[in-house]
């Protein structure tokens, strides 16, 4: 069976510091793989709380779609569980560049932990046993962030992490299932994260089979995701879910 598995919907600096949504990132297992994207603070917390419980000596890859904490934080622990404590070589590490920089978010020793380590690049393919994804566009944010497609089954899924909203930015994600960062309720100028009127545009030009809110910051908390995503299925005809922590996904 395949899953997508949400270990956190926080997105943004203070609900992630308050925990008002927790930020473990996305745990996918397809076949016999299993890949974890963006362990951001709690990952690990989030992986022995899950019910059932997630093992993260289990992984057989981590992703990083770009390098802030609340995507990375986790990161090095969760090379360390995946490599079952460094005594075991096994594992890709994806990451872009900046991830391993002159402020690296891995640490040099964890570096040397896993099978290897693969710098990601815009619109390139990758894979680990059986999980391929490629990776899409450069988005517009601070540091080098990259959204992901990949399939599950019949099912083609988009990830679409944080950006700011440019034109040509839904082609990539023309998917079955789309997964979007929705941190504000409102725009924010200036501030290079997706606002809820970005994410109807981008759905109404995806046309996807459904699409699912995530990675919410205080505003969108505060406008309950759950009856904004009722209000976008009625006004797209398009089935919109508004993610929650513990939530999967089976396909």
């Amino acid at each position: 069976m395949a899953f997508i598995k949400f270990l956190g919907t926080a997105g943004a600096r203070f609900v992630m510091i308050e925990q008002l949504r927790s930020s473990g990132g996305l745990w996918v297992s397809h076949k016999d793989t299993n890949v974890l994207i963006d362990p951001g603070p709690g990952s690990i917390v989030r992986c022995s709380a899950s019910r059932p419980k997630l093992n993260p000596m289990k992984l057989d890859g981590i992703i990083l779609t770009h390098k802030h904490l609340d995507h990375s934080n986790d990161i090095n622990v969760m090379i360390e569980a995946m490599t079952e404590g460094g005594f075991k070589k096994k594992g890709v590490v994806f990451c872009p560049d900046d991830a391993m920089g002159q402020e690296p978010v891995i640490l040099k020793y964890a570096l040397n932990l896993p099978e290897r380590i693969e710098p990601l690049k815009a619109e390139s393919d990758y894979e680990v046993g059986d999980f391929a994804f490629k990776t899409s566009m450069r988005h517009i944010h601070p540091v080098q962030t990259y959204g992901l497609k990949f399939n599950l089954g019949d099912t083609s899924i988009g990830l679409l992490t944080d950006t700011k909203f440019f034109e040509g930015l839904d082609s990539f994600y023309k998917t079955d299932v789309l997964v979007i960062s929705v941190v504000f309720f409102n725009a924010r100028p200036g501030i290079d994260h997706l606002c809820l009127a970005d994410a109807e545009q981008i759905i109404q030009a995806c046309k996807p089979k459904k699409a699912i809110l995530t990675h919410f910051g205080m505003t969108m908390l505060k406008a309950k995701p759950h009856i904004q995503a009722e209000e976008l299925t009625k006004r797209l005809g398009i089935e919109v879910e508004a993610a929650y922590d513990g939530m999967s996904l089976n396909f």
